[in-house]
């Protein structure tokens, strides 16, 4: 009984964690790139990228990729503060990603 019960459990837990979205974000020299998965390997269907300063204020808005991945230049003073990446999906899942100046001088070759 409890076995099954476990089973039962675990079952019922895979689609959620199917639905896992997942982002990461690159640089390499100026330019910025983002990754969208969900945690199956599929590719979200439609969704935005916010990218924001480290004043939290918003500097552009993209689309993901139909592949799952957007790039765009690093914006000016970047390298100084580094950028939130938020990540909204169209299936209703978020995530993000902090690009810190450490992780951008590194992508740059300036560290």
């Amino acid at each position: 009984m409890i076995r099954a019960l476990t089973i039962a459990l675990c079952v019922a837990a895979l689609p959620v964690a199917a639905h896992d979205l997942r982002v990461f974000a690159s640089v390499t020299g100026e330019t910025v790139t983002v990754e969208s998965t969900f945690s199956s390997g599929r590719v979200p269907k439609g969704g935005e990228i916010r990218v924001l300063d480290a004043n939290n204020v918003l500097l552009m808005t993209l689309e993901i990729g139909p592949d799952g991945k957007t790039q765009f230049t690093l914006p000016d003073g970047a390298a100084e503060t580094g950028l939130m990446i938020e990540v909204d999906v169209s299936e209703g899942h978020s995530d993000y990603w902090m690009l810190t100046p450490d992780d951008i001088a590194h992508g740059q070759g300036t560290n």
